[in-house]
């Protein structure tokens, strides 16, 4: 039997009236979910050992985080696995913006350098702010005779495959840096991978390791007390710590670009009103003063970029970390 017409339509208005108070209730439930938020502390998982630049930035946002959070902000170390560890903590977190992460451009390399991952930076994760960047300063032992990033391509050429290049792993941006040279500049070093950045320095500057790109913020005490000589900074501008050291662009390699990034993450599935609460929330403490000064001494270039602008970074870092770590034909596996 057929459903008369005005029946059908007193139907279609019912399901839409529905639908609204439905749509409403959300609304209103998320809305009451931000404005509530956050009733108890938030903590950070830093997927690398304390003491470390990743750390030190956390804990310098954190502070100013919480006090416009009103709660208090805890870093917790999980390392290991070149970050993967506390990465897939932070990702199997309940999304109620209780648990952030701080990741590094070094997941941005993961995602193509491990094979298989038990997460997707881009697709578990919402970007909340970029926190600051640096550069990668490319340094030589003293007893190199380059000055210059041209002469130290005559030097490696001329040398062969007996001049080493130190890395804090394989994988790292300094590890691809110095692959992305080899090419670049037609040279043969050899990539001696380490079990982080502090153990690379000791040798680079004992002259068990020839060349490194670190950086900025691990090496800057040692150039400024002469251990290591600077050759260039990778990137368009020279950095305010070393504005005597030039900057790639400024060199026969202008495609020497990389920069070390660390920024804040929540699950994907967190509410939005959340996510935007607390990059606001970090916007205004990577601005504030005193954190612009810690960040400066650090080496580290403040960013405080928001949601929307990181979220669209990242994306991009990984596809252009995708392309260097193919043709370097690092692998984790």
């Amino acid at each position: 039997m057929n459903t008369p017409l005005p029946a059908l339509r007193r139907l279609a208005v019912a399901a839409m009236l529905a639908a609204s108070t439905l749509g409403a209730a959300s609304f209103a439930a998320s809305s009451d979910t931000a404005s509530a938020y956050p009733e108890r502390p938030l903590r950070i998982i830093v997927p690398f050992a304390a003491g470390g630049a990743t750390d030190v930035i956390a804990r310098t946002v954190a502070q100013s985080m919480s006090t416009r959070l009103g709660q208090p902000v805890v870093v917790e170390n999980k390392a290991g696995a070149n970050g993967n560890i506390g990465a897939v903590m932070a990702a199997r977190a309940e999304p109620d913006g209780y648990t952030l992460l701080m990741a590094t451009s070094s997941h941005a390399i993961n995602s193509t350098l491990y094979h298989k991952l038990d997460y997707s930076l881009t697709g578990d994760f919402a970007g909340l702010s970029n926190l600051a960047s640096v550069p990668l300063l490319l340094v030589v032992n003293p007893s190199v005779p380059a000055k210059t990033p041209e002469e130290l391509a005559a030097y490696t050429k001329a040398s062969g495959n007996r001049v080493n290049y130190a890395s804090g792993g394989t994988g790292t941006a300094s590890h691809l840096a110095g692959a992305q040279f080899n090419s670049l500049a037609g040279a043969q070093m050899t990539h001696v991978p380490y079990k982080g950045g502090s153990q690379a320095l000791n040798d680079l500057m004992g002259g068990q390791v020839q060349i490194m790109f670190a950086n900025l913020p691990e090496v800057l005490s040692q150039v400024q007390a002469g251990r290591l000589r600077p050759i260039a900074v990778t990137g368009k501008q020279r950095h305010a710590a070393l504005p005597d050291v030039p900057a790639f662009s400024e060199t026969s390699y202008p495609a020497m670009n990389a920069r070390s990034w660390f920024g804040l993450f929540v699950p994907a599935a967190t509410p939005a009103p959340v996510v935007e609460k607390l990059s606001q929330a970090i916007t205004q403490g990577v601005a504030d003063p005193a954190v612009q000064d810690k960040l400066k001494g650090l080496g580290a270039d403040p960013v405080g970029d928001g949601h929307a602008a990181f979220q669209q970074y990242v994306n991009q870092e990984v596809d252009r970390w995708s392309v260097l770590v193919k043709q370097s034909g690092a692998t984790a596996d």
